[in-house]
C-alpha cells in the first residue's frame, strides 16, 4: 500500500505538503492540492478515515431524475437506500449532481477528498464524464441501470426488464393483439437498449412482426407521445408498450386527441408503477419496478463490495400491474 512519502517522492515535494492536500489545508494552491489527490489514487494509497474499521461515508449521486416527493420516480429509490443504510450505521449524503461538475472534478479524487467509502449512481447516461472512469476506479461503486464490466469493484442493480416487457407482450397476446409497438425512451442510455433488446427478442420468440418503424426512441417524458403516438397508429398498430409511465400517460392523451378510445381502440402499457399510473383515465396497466427494494439492493450491493465481496449485477423480478388500460384487440 502507498504511503504519503511514496506520494511526497512521486511529485517531487515535502511530506508535509502531500500532508495538507489530502487534508485540505488552505495554505496550498487548489492546482496542487488536485494534484496530490490524483497521484494518491494512481499509487492506490487512501486515508486513515477510508481505511478506519469505523468509517461510514457513502454518497448518494443522482442526475437526470427527480427525487424530491413521494410521486417522483427516483423518492423511493433513495428513501430505501437510506433505510437500510441508517440501520447500518452509515453516514449518507445525497447529492444532485450535473455534467459540467463530472467534467471539472474526476470521481476517484472527489471520493477521497471527502472521505466517502462507497458511491451509489443513479440516472447516469452512457456519455457522462465519470462511466468511463467507473472502468478503472478502486472505490467500491454500484450503479442503477447501468454496467461496468470486469471492474470488481463496480456493481449494478436494476429490473429485468426482459422478463417485464415479455410477461406485458404475452399479456397483449392472449387478449389477441399482434401489431405491438414500443416507445422508448432516450437514445444513449443502457436501460433503453435493453428495453428495446427486450422487445426485439420477445416479438421475435413469439413470431410477431416489427420493425425499426415500431420501436422509435423518444425521452422518458410525456411529450415524447406527440411525436409518435400518430405514425404507429397509421401503421395499424393495436398496442403500444412505453419506456415509462410518462410516456404512457401521453400516449393516452394523444389517443384520446385522435378520438380513440383507451383501451377500446388502443392498449397502453407503462414501466415503473409510479404513483401517477394507478390515477390515470384509465387506470394504466404497467410493469412495476419496486423501487423501495431497488434502494436497499443497491445499498446492499455497495457494503458487499465494501467488504470485498465483488457482486457483478443484481436483478429483482418485475410484476406486471394489470388495471384497465388494456383490452381485447379491436376486430
Amino acid at each position: 500500500m502507498a504511503t504519503i512519502k511514496d506520494i511526497a517522492n512521486r511529485l517531487g515535494v515535502s511530506v508535509s505538503t502531500v500532508s495538507k492536500g489530502l487534508n485540505g489545508a488552505s495554505d496550498i494552491s487548489e492546482s496542487l492540492r488536485q494534484t496530490v489527490l490524483d497521484t494518491a489514487v494512481e499509487l492506490g494509497y487512501t486515508t486513515k478515515q477510508m481505511r478506519g474499521r469505523n468509517s461510514r461515508k457513502v454518497c448518494l449521486f443522482v442526475e437526470n431524475m427527480d427525487y424530491e416527493t413521494p410521486d417522483q420516480f427516483g423518492y423511493d429509490i433513495i428513501l430505501g437506500f437510506r433505510q437500510v443504510a441508517v440501520r447500518e450505521n452509515f453516514d449518507v449524503t445525497v447529492f444532485p449532481i450535473t455534467p459540467l461538475f463530472q467534467s471539472t472534478e474526476k470521481y476517484d479524487t472527489y471520493m477521497l477528498k471527502n472521505g466517502f467509502v462507497g458511491g451509489f449512481m443513479i440516472g447516469f447516461a452512457l456519455q457522462d464524464d465519470w462511466m468511463s472512469q467507473f472502468n478503472t476506479t478502486t472505490i467500491p461503486t454500484v450503479l442503477f441501470d447501468n454496467y461496468i464490466s470486469k471492474n470488481p469493484c463496480v456493481g449494478s442493480v436494476g429490473t429485468d426488464s426482459l422478463e417485464g416487457i415479455d410477461d406485458a407482450i404475452i399479456h397483449l397476446m392472449q387478449r389477441g393483439h399482434s401489431r405491438i409497438a414500443l416507445i422508448n425512451g432516450s437514445r444513449n442510455s443502457m436501460i433503453s437498449e435493453q428495453r428495446r433488446q427486450a422487445y426485439i427478442d420477445s416479438m421475435t420468440a413469439h413470431d410477431l412482426p416489427f420493425s425499426e418503424a415500431t420501436m422509435p426512441y423518444g425521452y422518458y417524458v410525456a411529450d415524447t407521445a406527440k411525436d409518435h403516438v400518430g405514425g404507429l397508429l397509421s401503421m395499424g398498430i393495436t398496442a403500444i408498450l412505453c419506456g415509462n409511465d410518462l410516456i404512457a400517460s401521453g400516449v393516452i392523451t394523444e389517443c384520446n386527441k385522435r378520438g380513440l378510445q383507451v383501451p377500446e381502440d388502443v392498449s397502453v402499457i407503462g414501466f415503473d408503477d409510479i404513483p401517477l399510473s394507478s390515477k390515470l383515465h384509465p387506470p394504466l396497466t404497467t410493469i412495476r419496478q419496486d423501487r423501495l427494494e431497488l434502494g436497499k439492493s443497491g445499498f446492499h450491493t455497495l457494503n458487499s463490495l465494501i467488504n470485498h465481496i465483488s457482486i457483478s449485477r443484481t436483478l429483482l423480478r418485475p410484476q406486471l400491474i394489470v388495471r384497465k388500460s388494456t383490452a381485447q384487440a379491436k376486430a
